[in-house]
């Protein structure tokens, strides 16, 4: 999340770096459709299944909502049951008993059902090798590191996997997020654009994004400054440690943001 990369930039979180997928994983190909026609995705996802691979088909809403126009995956799953027939399709959301959940996915891993109809519930804990596809319907509705999480519930066998990002929106705003999936599979580059879309939040608090007091700079544009402000910093923690003599009206000004942000909580 933005606040989080933005705190290791600034050096309160040590960095561990894994940037090589596991062996034997196969590529994962990930696409944009706006409104695509439901008789494509529907023979796409019925070749793989022939072929004997397993989709995920994920929805934002459990249940139809009166205040949120997007299909749910209560809806879904009644309408992808007959479509793939004579393939198997079942249905995981959060609401569901665990023990009802657990046996899905069991079934699921099984090979028992084909599809599986769910919610972001899946977004992490699922471990399917056989399931090279994922479908995520009103894409746009997710923020960029839940979509990166849902992605990464595939390629994890041999086979080549698909992720295929579904939205009827138009905005620049929401398309250049989804490109960032497109563009990339590394979970660095789409944090970076994570962070740029959405902001650094409170370094000092506890808001996860947004724009705050600094206004001039750039968090990404700027890391060699921020890397050189970080040095003197460190030097003057350990020169004077508690900001007496010349830090005096530093330690002030740090008393005075730490008060303000108490007010703003």
């Amino acid at each position: 999340m933005p606040r989080t990369l933005t705190l290791t930039l600034y050096g309160d979180l040590d960095v561990s770096v894994l940037d090589e997928r596991p062996a034997n994983r196969g590529k994962i190909i990930t696409a944009l459709r706006n409104n695509p026609k439901v008789s494509e995705i529907t023979k796409f996802i019925k070749g793989h299944l022939d072929a004997g691979r397993q989709t995920y088909l994920v929805y934002p809403l459990v249940e139809e909502s009166e205040s949120v126009k997007a299909e749910s995956a209560t809806e879904a799953f009644e309408k992808w049951s007959k479509r793939l027939k004579p393939h198997q399709t079942g249905l995981l959301h959060g609401k569901m008993p665990a023990e009802e959940k657990e046996q899905i996915m069991q079934q699921f891993r099984a090979n028992e059902l084909h599809a599986l109809v769910a919610t972001s519930v899946i977004e992490v804990g699922v471990d399917v090798p056989n399931a090279n596809i994922i479908i995520i319907h009103h894409a746009e509705r997710y923020g960029l590191a839940q979509l990166h999480q849902l992605r990464g519930r595939i390629g994890r066998g041999e086979h080549k996997s698909y992720c295929v990002l579904l939205t009827d929106s138009k905005t620049p705003e929401a398309l250049e997020k989804l490109q960032a999936l497109v563009d990339s599979n590394d979970g660095f580059v789409i944090a970076e654009v994570d962070l740029k879309l959405r902001g650094p939040g409170d370094v000092l608090g506890t808001a996860q994004s947004g724009l705050r007091d600094i206004r001039f700079a750039d968090f990404l544009a700027d890391t060699t400054l921020l890397r050189e402000a970080r040095t003197h910093a460190d030097i003057v923690i350990a020169t004077d440690p508690k900001l007496e003599a010349i830090h005096a009206p530093l330690r002030a000004f740090i008393d005075h943001e730490n008060l303000a942000l108490e007010h703003r909580s």
